[in-house]
């Protein structure tokens, strides 16, 4: 029992030693969960902190690559317009060039008509006062002998009527007649050849004098229809669009495009159901001055604007505070014939282009506009609007007219593959039928082998057996010929 006891004890003892051993262990473990736990926490907080750190790396990384794409996007944007502008630019000097050698051989012409007409002016003027010159000193001449002649006669006279008698009046007055009468003749002579140089001479500086006055009335004329022009285009705004459209007419007439097919001149803009459309700024039919057809069924409208006033008043200035005012002026009636024609929205037209061709006719005036505002031509563009003087015209034309020859030229192409393809299909069908036929040939050619075997070849073939029956009496008329019986028989 006290065994018992003991045992019971001792295991008692034991299991509280064990259960203070367990406990011990478990507070230890439980600290040291506790310094890994906070230990956890902050290591978990520490890659949090670094966590939002790397995302706002990231985020401000990301942003500078989108700003910096944004950016080389922009400047490639600046690079294709540069090079198109740099385009051209060449193209407008190339023009320009060509342009101003025309001008100089036609300055060059003009210079040398200039110089003949001075040579010629010249030459005639000394021949004139050589004429003059001439005349005079013949009329000296002629006066001269004319007092010689007076003197002598006198002379003579005074002679004759001093030494003769009376008795001898008659044959002095006959003896006068013959000495005179050849002194007459030689005078009416002279004074013929008198007149008729003063007459040639008269004419003649008649006709250089004419000549003169066609060219000074040439001159006055040409003047007063510059003038006239110039009053014309600078007093009345219908005028200066009629004189744009005038130009603009001309240039597209000789642009390679047809009239009425590939472009047309006042065309009235409808809808898909034939309907007029009108403009929302002025209530009126959207009628622009030209209208140019793409070979993609697109088009491209073109309005002309005339802005002379004030670029008139500017180009004959010579005052530097007026000049900048008189530009000012001209800038401010461009712009608002931009604005006027963003407003009309013909851009908006469901067949048109995303922007409209204004055209200034004058190219003086266009280049004055953009040196008032070097970024003019960006103003309009920001409207869908492209600024055109004569020469950009006529370069955009022409490329257009390239897309039409190529579009003609595409189709050609298409047409003749159609027209190879369809050949070709015929040309397969012929060799079918052609088999067929020769099939055929090859039937009908057995069919005859057979049917001639039948005739002649075997055991009572048609030919001995017609043989037979004639040799029993048959009173015929026509007989088959010997091969054909002979090869029967020969069967």
């Amino acid at each position: 029992m006290s065994l018992l006891l003991g045992v019971v004890v001792g295991f008692v003892i034991g299991a509280v030693i064990l259960h203070f051993y367990y406990l011990s262990k478990t507070a230890k473990n439980s600290v040291l969960m506790e310094q890994n736990l906070a230990s956890l926490k902050s290591e978990n907080s520490f890659i949090k902190s670094n966590l939002e750190t790397s995302e706002k790396q990231k985020a401000d990384l990301q942003f500078k690559i989108d700003e910096q794409e944004s950016k080389t996007f922009s400047q490639l944007q600046k690079v294709a317009e540069l090079n198109a502008e740099n385009t051209n630019l060449v193209q407008q000097l190339d023009d320009f060039k060509f342009e101003l050698k025309q001008l100089q051989d036609k300055q060059e012409i003009s210079q040398q008509e200039k110089q003949n007409l001075i040579a010629q002016n010249a030459e005639l003027s000394a021949q004139n006062k050589n004429l003059e010159l001439l005349l005079n000193n013949q009329k000296e001449e002629i006066e001269k002998l004319q007092e010689q002649s007076k003197l002598h006669f006198e002379k003579m006279a005074n002679q004759i009527l001093e030494e003769k008698t009376e008795k001898f009046t008659n044959l002095n007055q006959l003896h006068l007649k013959s000495i005179l009468e050849p002194f007459g003749k030689n005078i009416d002579e002279l004074k013929k050849t008198v007149f008729e140089t003063y007459d040639k001479e008269a004419k003649e500086r008649f006709s250089l004098g004419q000549k003169v006055t066609e060219l000074k009335l040439l001159n006055q004329q040409i003047s007063e229809e510059a003038q006239k022009l110039t009053q014309a285009l600078k007093g009345n705004n219908k005028t200066q669009g009629n004189w744009g459209e005038m130009i603009l007419e001309s240039i597209l007439e000789k642009s390679g495009l047809a009239k009425n097919r590939e472009y047309f001149l006042e065309h009235e803009l409808r809808d898909d159901a034939k309907n007029p459309i009108y403009s929302e700024f002025s209530g009126k039919k959207m009628r622009p001055d030209a209208l140019i057809k793409y070979p993609d069924e697109r088009n491209v409208i073109i309005d002309s604007k005339v802005s002379l006033n004030a670029f008139i008043e500017m180009a004959n200035e010579e005052d530097k505070d007026i000049f900048k005012i008189k530009q000012e002026q001209h800038l401010r009636s461009v712009k608002q014939h931009i604005n006027e024609l963003s407003l009309k929205a013909y851009d908006d037209y469901d067949k048109s282009l995303d922007f409209v061709m204004m055209f200034i006719p004058n190219e003086a005036a266009y280049n004055a506009a953009l040196q008032a505002d070097s970024q003019l031509w960006n103003y309009a563009y920001d409207k869908r609007i492209l600024l055109l003087s004569p020469t950009n015209l006529i370069t955009s034309l022409k490329l257009i007219a390239d897309l039409w020859k190529r579009d003609a030229q595409n189709k050609n192409a298409l047409e003749i593959a159609d027209r190879g393809a369809k050949l070709y299909d015929k040309f397969v069908g012929f060799v079918e039928n052609l088999e067929k036929i020769g099939k055929n040939i090859e039937q009908a050619q057995s069919s005859y082998n057979e049917a001639y075997k039948q005739l002649s070849t075997g055991n009572d073939n048609l030919v001995a057996q017609t043989e037979k029956l004639r040799k029993l009496g048959l009173k015929n008329k026509k007989q088959l010929s010997n091969n054909l019986t002979d090869s029967s028989e020969s069967e």
